[in-house]
């Protein structure tokens, strides 16, 4: 059965996107692995289409005049910001969304504020830690300086990117048992992420993501949970950079997400955790809260991730239609939520 979709007002859309990931064409034109880079940008500009919106797609790389000119041309409605980077590097997409405000014009994702907190996970974990959530612990290790670990941090460690999402530089290899490794790692990733690392606490036990989106007013999507389903006996439970971009490596470990199996009273905790984490950090538009919830049931964030992956089969999108809100539909309230933020405001 076919779902039509009525929206109160056609809108002029233009969809934002870094340009190589550009929608043009047809997806399947691309291999598996292109696919999974690109599905994010087709699939919404497929939804917007089908929402009867009118869609400009307009690709972002070095230069400010593009967003300008198109905004300009085509007096859009609202912009539908998937921009991840500036100039090749990741965390300017804080400076993209600061010149949509700038300009006054309307735009969906999370606002600046939000993403400059949220994209540095030392900070993130260090405002959260103060008002007594549950972080684990870490140490930064800055590049060009010689940093030792702090005694009152004990292994085994996670070693990963201050800075950088989707898994970068996430392999097995990023759990340490010894300083000789952790050195080791922090050096990876200094030479390939070319950030500083973030050494934290691994925490053993289920991991778990949560959906949040809206404004002043929020919904909090059902928890979903990560799975390797052919992990062996006694591997750790990570989501590694192959295991988010490679399908072969996914089909491999069985890598999948899906509906966490956990009580009510856990589900009802988790979500008002999110809700809190979400209106603390200062998010907007949408965003997925990731955790790691030990035996004991106790949550800790790992990770504040605005502006997620929203592929119609991504954990974001599935646990939306798992609570009945299909993918046009979410496509629209995020849309929404763009058109009715007050950038005059700040969020927390």
């Amino acid at each position: 059965m076919t779902t039509t979709h009525k929206t109160k007002k056609k809108l002029r859309v233009v969809l934002l996107a870094d340009e190589r990931l550009l929608p043009t064409g047809d997806l399947s034109q691309f291999s598996d692995k292109q696919q999974l880079l690109r599905k994010t940008e087709f699939n919404v500009k497929q939804a917007i289409e089908t929402l009867g919106h009118e869609l400009i797609a307009v690709g972002v790389s070095d230069d400010l005049s593009t967003i300008r000119g198109a905004i300009d041309a085509h007096k859009p409605d609202i912009v539908f910001n998937l921009a991840e980077e500036f100039h090749g590097i990741g965390h300017f997409d804080q400076h993209v969304v600061s010149f949509l405000e700038l300009l006054r014009q309307p735009y969906t994702g999370c606002n600046p504020r939000g993403l400059t907190i949220a994209r540095d996970k030392a900070l993130t974990k260090k405002i959260l830690a103060y008002d007594g959530f549950k972080v684990p612990e870490f140490a930064i290790f800055p590049m060009k300086r010689s940093t030792e670990r702090p005694r009152s941090l004990g292994f085994p460690l996670f070693v990963k990117s201050i800075s950088e999402e989707g898994s970068v530089g996430i392999s097995s290899a990023s759990i340490v048992w010894d300083d000789a490794r952790l050195m080791e790692r922090v050096d990876f990733i200094h030479r390939t992420a070319e950030t500083a690392a973030l050494a934290e606490q691994y925490i053993e036990g289920r991991e778990m993501y949560v959906g949040v989106m809206g404004n002043e007013r929020v919904t909090v999507l059902p928890v979903w949970e990560f799975f390797l389903e052919k992990k062996p006996e006694g591997a750790p439970l990570i989501a590694t950079d192959r295991g988010k971009w490679d399908p072969d490596y996914q089909e491999k470990v069985g890598a999948v997400t899906g509906p966490a199996e956990i009580s009510p009273k856990l589900a009802a905790k988790l979500q008002k955790l999110s809700r809190e984490i979400y209106r603390h950090l200062g998010l907007s538009g949408y965003a997925r809260l990731d955790f790691r919830v030990t035996p004991s049931e106790d949550a800790f964030l790992l990770e504040a991730n605005p502006n997620p992956q929203i592929g119609c089969d991504d954990e974001f999108a599935s646990s939306a239609e798992y609570a009945g809100i299909d993918y046009p539909q979410l496509i629209e309230r995020l849309i929404r939520y763009g058109m009715n933020y007050d950038q005059r405001r700040m969020i927390i």
